[in-house]
């Protein structure tokens, strides 16, 4: 089910090609060093590469993955020119891409002909989290989509007031039974107020749950299970919230989180504030599950569809 269209617009590319500023700087300044002087790619410039790749978080799995293909390139032609180096780095990381279900998005598409659509929404403390329920919210209601935010985080003091805020601002229907309550409970009956007032989609809060305490990521799972017993097959989208500044932290909270539910698509935040934007290509390389949203830029317009084709011709531009 489709549920909104967002074209990528000239001004969403200034915006990426702005949020990539920093691991641009940080990637290519290091390549660019390491190449000065030298005419051809060899194995001893593919192991001053291997460093670069994983100090931009791209992930020592994924790296290797990378530099394995380099090097049958070398070993197939004795060596490539540098000249030649960005066109064959630029394909492999268009190729990873594709290779793990992350493509060239222009809708964003919920797999279910259901309604309402649930989205269940998880993702430690810190992330932008709820912000990025908001910034969803407000897409979909610019679509002319009827939303329901539901309030299942009830641990944090702040974290109800705050989804009332997005669901005011946005005009969207909300739902909370206050603090202190069973979050799946929350959860089930936002699912019920949303089939009663007809909504077309429904996005649940979860609390920021540290990934490394079991208690809380059984908590999810209860969460999950009491979703679809109101409604059998949801959640339709479990969409993990990763913060991007974080790198290799961010890699091992999805891995948490992939242990703890089915998650079926990834929201990187704060893409501008890192140098470290390889760890896109980690997740996407590690988990094979697609990301549908970066955040480059702190306003509400700042939530993109994560276009790969975009992407990769920002970063190499």
């Amino acid at each position: 089910m489709s549920i909104f269209k967002s074209f990528f617009t000239k001004e969403k590319k200034e915006d990426l090609d702005k949020g990539l500023e920093k691991t641009k700087s940080n990637l290519f300044g290091q390549i660019a060093k390491a190449v000065a002087g030298k005419s051809k790619v060899d194995i001893d410039f593919l192991d001053e590469l291997e460093q670069i790749l994983i100090s931009a978080d791209v992930g020592l799995d994924t790296t290797v993955k990378i530099i394995d293909r380099l090097e049958e390139r070398v070993a197939k032609d004795k060596y490539f020119n540098t000249t030649e180096l960005n066109t064959i780095l630029r394909n492999e990381v268009s190729l990873i891409l594709q290779e793990n279900k992350t493509e060239n998005v222009v809708s964003y598409d919920i797999p279910t002909e259901d309604w309402p659509a649930i989205m269940l929404v998880v993702g430690v403390n810190g992330v932008g989290k709820t912000t990025t329920i908001g910034k969803l919210a407000h897409q979909f209601r610019q679509q002319g989509k009827s939303v329901v935010l539901g309030a299942a985080d009830t641990f944090r003091a702040a974290a109800v007031d705050q989804l009332k805020i997005w669901a005011e601002r946005n005009d969207c229907l909300f739902y909370s039974k206050g603090m202190n309550t069973d979050p799946a409970a929350v959860a089930y009956e936002t699912v019920q107020y949303a089939q009663n007032h007809g909504a077309d989609l429904v996005i649940i809060d979860t609390a920021g749950r540290l990934h490394t305490k079991t208690h809380l990521m059984d908590e999810l799972t209860k969460i999950k299970k009491s979703i679809d017993k109101k409604m059998p097959g949801a959640p339709h989208e479990v969409m993990l919230v990763l913060d991007a500044t974080t790198g290799q932290n961010a890699i091992e909270q999805a891995r948490h989180f992939t242990e703890a539910t089915d998650v079926t698509a990834l929201a990187l935040t704060k893409l501008d504030g890192s140098a470290k934007g390889g760890v896109v290509l980690g997740i996407s390389d590690q988990f094979k599950i697609p990301i549908k949203y970066i955040g480059v830029g702190e306003g509400i317009e700042h939530l993109q569809l994560f276009n790969s084709e975009a992407f990769v011709e920002s970063l190499f531009a």
